[in-house]
């Protein structure tokens, strides 16, 4: 059956990028709704932006949507990635401004208010998109495939020449509070260099040591260190997760990703929907719904610092 969250969620804190105060309500909605995301500092009939896949503007540096009015809201990655991650598959999110805001750089505080307020399951059957045939695509050093299986798995491997996150990998299946468990308290992370020459542009102006992991050669700037020794591919996973939701509809496939980022996974579903025969939608009978992200999580599985 499809969720919904009980109540309204509230959240505030600074865009990253933007470094402009923002605010996120998160209310209930429907069967069927969907998740949308709605601007209130514009017009009320150009407001709402479906967080789906053909509405997304690449980026390099994050996710961000625009619906045909030209409005947009960027950073939608993490509470995407907890919304999935929570089985909550209608939302209605009220933003303050062009940008959600990052907190502390993982999706923790938006998994710590769903459970908070609790998912309400709605009497309608929930349909997931089922991977048929193997979809794979390549961006420059960067590759991403999806492929059958019963559940959804991520694979993800990077290597960087910071010694402070060199080469990782990991593999998850996603079902029953995975996210949770293993990746919601994992944040975004950039070299020292990469902050310096953003804030030259005139970005990141929002960002602080608090809200990023930040890295210097072998060094961890952020205070407190790292949250786990392989933090950096467990939020490359994280954002696999928020980007993968924008299919509209949990997947049913393993995804692998090779020094994959936002716009590898959205061309990666561009290639999936381009090709009917690699994928159908089918509805969920009891035994796929347990094995979905979110089934059986309890609050307890929720890491410490959120």
């Amino acid at each position: 059956m499809q969720t919904t969250i009980n109540t309204s969620v509230v959240f505030e804190g600074k865009g990253l990028h933007l470094g402009e105060a923002a605010s996120v309500v998160v209310r209930p909605v429907s069967a069927d709704h969907g998740i949308v995301f709605r601007r209130t500092d514009v017009p009320a009939a150009k407001a709402d932006v479906p967080a789906l896949w053909d509405n997304v503007i690449i980026s390099p540096l994050n996710t961000r949507i625009e619906n045909t009015y030209g409005v947009s809201v960027s950073t939608i990655e993490h509470i995407m990635a907890a919304l999935a991650g929570c089985g909550i598959h209608n939302a209605l999110i009220e933003v303050t401004g062009p940008e959600v805001p990052i907190l502390d750089g993982s999706a923790a505080q938006f998994v710590e208010g769903f459970l908070r307020v609790g998912v309400k399951r709605l009497n309608a059957p929930l349909r997931v998109i089922e991977v048929l045939k193997p979809v794979s695509i390549q961006l420059g050093d960067a590759t991403a495939r999806l492929e059958p299986a019963d559940t959804l798995h991520i694979d993800f491997e990077i290597d960087f020449t910071d010694r402070a996150i060199g080469h990782q990998e990991k593999t998850l299946n996603m079902s029953n509070g995975a996210f949770v468990r293993e990746l919601c308290d994992s944040r975004t992370f950039c070299r020292s260099s990469d902050v310096d020459a953003m804030r030259a542009q005139g970005l990141a102006l929002g960002g602080t040591l608090e809200n990023a992991v930040v890295v210097d050669g072998a060094e961890v700037l952020s205070p407190g260190g790292l949250r786990h020794a392989d933090e950096a591919v467990r939020h490359k996973m994280l954002d696999a997760l928020g980007d993968l939701y924008t299919a509209g509809a949990p997947i049913l496939g393993r995804y692998t990703g090779h020094k994959a980022g936002h716009a590898v996974t959205n061309t990666l579903l561009c290639a999936l929907f381009d090709d009917p025969s690699a994928w159908r939608w089918a509805d969920a009978d009891a035994t796929t719904a347990a094995r979905l992200p979110g089934v059986g999580l309890r609050r307890s599985d929720l890491p410490a610092v959120a």
